[in-house]
Order: structure tokens, then C-alpha cells, then sequence
């Protein structure tokens, strides 16, 4: 199984989070998953730690590459054809970062774990 992490899943799940469901983490920890964080939640994650939204993300903003291989993910670049799957969709929420998360989950294929049912609406098959 292929899972694209949303920005809350990948912070909670590198705290070790009470706030992951057990779905999440009886997959998460299934060693034929692959893990894709994207490029997305790293920008996310430093743009909100930038503006004091995230104090507690300096740590892994330090270690982010590490953190990809300790986890055994994949990093998801951004391409082409994310970019113009997110700016063609219909967004009433407006929020960017979702709005590539659901076009690359799209693109790629495959389902996303997340807790935010907005991603339901998108016909992506939503892992939580």
C-alpha cells in the first residue's frame, strides 16, 4: 500500500502521537507500506514554525532528511502535473497546501492518510 501523509499525520507520527488512530498506526507500522511525505508538509511545517504557529517543529525542521529515512518514507517532489491538478481544482477552503496534497494523492494515485474529512469530497481514499 501506498499512503501520502497529510502535514498532521506526518508531525503527529514522528511525536509518537496519541492523536494517530490505531488504523494509522497498525499501517503506518506495516513494513509493505510505502510512506510518502511530500515536499508540501515540509514547507507547511517551516512556514508555520516561522510565523510561531509551530515553536515546537525546530527539531524536525533540523532533521527532516533523517527523519525521512529513520520513518522509511519516501520524499514526494512537487511536479508539473501536481501543480496544475491543484490549481484546477475546486477549492471552496481556499487552502493551498491541502489543495496539493489532494492533487498529488490524485496524480500519484494513492490514498492519504488524514483525520480532515475535506479530503473526502475529492474521491481519494482517505486512510484514518
Amino acid at each position: 500500500m501506498r499512503l501520502l501523509l497529510d502535514t498532521h499525520a506526518l508531525l503527529w507520527t514522528v511525536e509518537a502521537s496519541s492523536r494517530l488512530s490505531a488504523r494509522v498506526v497498525e499501517v503506518l507500522g506495516d513494513p509493505d507500506t510505502e510512506k510518502l511525505i511530500s515536499a508540501v508538509s515540509v514547507y507547511e511545517i517551516c512556514l508555520k514554525y516561522r510565523l510561531g504557529k509551530l515553536p515546537g517543529a525546530a527539531t524536525l525542521i533540523d532533521r527532516f532528511e533523517q527523519v525521512i529515512a529513520e520513518t522509511r518514507s519516501v520524499l514526494l517532489p512537487v511536479t508539473f502535473a501536481h501543480a496544475r491538478e491543484a490549481g484546477l481544482l475546486d477549492m471552496s477552503h481556499k487552502d493551498p497546501f491541502d489543495c496539493l496534497l489532494i492533487a498529488q494523492a490524485r496524480v500519484e494515485r494513492v490514498a492519504i492518510v488524514s483525520n480532515e474529512s475535506v479530503f473526502d469530497a475529492f474521491g481519494l481514499e482517505r486512510i484514518w
